[in-house]
């Protein structure tokens, strides 16, 4: 399948699914995972590397945290230079005071939100793409 660059159809075309679990950011020294974790996410910067991985692996890891995220999967496969897919969610989300932490992965967009209000989140996307189908 050909990644999506048009806007009106990678709005359209979303599909947000709600990943089971909570999930968290934590972040260690050096650039080694810790044993008996499974990061959903790695980012390694010059203060350490950050982990996202599910809460329950980050408490029996000891792995201090200071926000619980819902996990969303936008479905579309969106390409890589696409152009404003990530501002137009992040816009309509903002407008329901929702904040939204983004990591693209190759075939598609992951959104982190504050997992209390998760499936809000999900019902906004759902509602912008209805919208983008009738545009």
């Amino acid at each position: 399948m050909m990644a999506e660059r048009d806007l009106e159809r990678l709005l359209s075309g979303m599909r947000p699914e709600l990943n089971e679990g909570r999930y968290v950011f934590c972040t260690v020294d050096g650039t080694t995972v810790p044993a008996g974790t499974t990061p959903v996410a790695t980012v390694l910067e010059p203060e350490g590397l950050t982990l996202v991985l599910r809460q329950e692996e980050a408490d029996a890891a000891g792995l201090p945290y200071d926000y619980v995220a819902g996990w969303i999967t936008l479905r579309v496969h969106s390409a890589l230079d696409a152009v404003g897919l990530t501002a137009a969610f992040a816009t309509e989300l903002g407008a329901h005071g929702l904040s939204c932490n983004v990591i693209a992965g190759y075939h598609h967009d992951h959104l982190f939100v504050a997992a209390d209000r998760a499936e809000e989140a999900v019902a906004v996307l759902e509602a912008l793409a209805a919208r983008s189908l009738h545009d």
